[in-house]
């Protein structure tokens, strides 16, 4: 064989090469692209609201960040309001869901009724509207719950609690109790205001919140 032959061969399963290469990449990039992307709905109050701090100093962002890293093809809509009340919440699911679609909503609220002493009936009504209807959307619910201070009563705040339960044990969703059990008796874990938590403790919010969230992605 000549050379001018060679060089023409390899050359040309050179180009052959590059061809399939970038038409795989090419299919691979596309099929991508054509991948839905899962929505993870959040609707809280100020304490997924990142309350005192950056944006993306705040738990729920830190959620986002470990599922981009661990479940891809997932997103994280973070629609928490501070100042919510459950009430607020039910107000505003419907439009939440029909906007962003979500395979998981994680409703984070309650605790601004505590703090303001509103009904436990009233509480417990809101929380149900919302779960259901996050469930007739399609949408798998984990409930995160929230405890009072002692010193609105034991009655209050025991009522308060077992709100949490009895709608997760009727609706059949996934329950994480008490959203700041791992701070909660670390005044240094919390802002001036003792009641939001600052920038350091927000991962341990993240590993807090995780094992009852992870299970939901599947």
């Amino acid at each position: 064989m000549s050379q001018d032959y060679m060089r023409k061969r390899t050359w040309t399963s050179g180009v052959l090469g590059y061809l399939v290469l970038t038409l795989a990449v090419s299919l691979a990039t596309l099929a991508e692209a054509a991948a839905p992307t899962r929505t993870v709905l959040v609707m809280g109050d100020s304490l997924s609201a990142a309350y005192g701090l950056a944006p993306e100093q705040g738990w729920v962002a830190l959620t986002a960040e470990r599922i981009a890293q661990r479940s891809p093809g997932w997103r994280v809509v973070n629609a928490s309001v501070s100042g919510e009340t459950t009430a607020g919440g039910a107000a505003r699911i419907a439009g939440e869901l029909s906007r962003n679609r979500p395979e998981v909503v994680v409703i984070a609220l309650g605790g601004n009724d505590g703090l303001r002493g509103l009904p436990l009936k009233q509480t417990r009504a809101n929380l149900e509207k919302m779960v259901s209807a996050a469930k007739a959307a399609g949408a798998r619910v984990l409930l995160v719950g929230m405890r009072m201070p002692p010193n609105l009563g034991k009655t209050y705040t025991e009522g308060f609690a077992a709100n949490y339960r009895t709608v997760a044990e009727a609706h059949q969703v996934t329950l994480l109790p008490f959203l700041l059990e791992p701070i909660a008796m670390d005044r240094n874990a919390f802002q001036a205001d003792n009641i939001h938590p600052v920038a350091a403790v927000q991962p341990k919010l993240l590993d807090h919140v995780w094992p009852a969230l992870a299970p939901l992605l599947k």
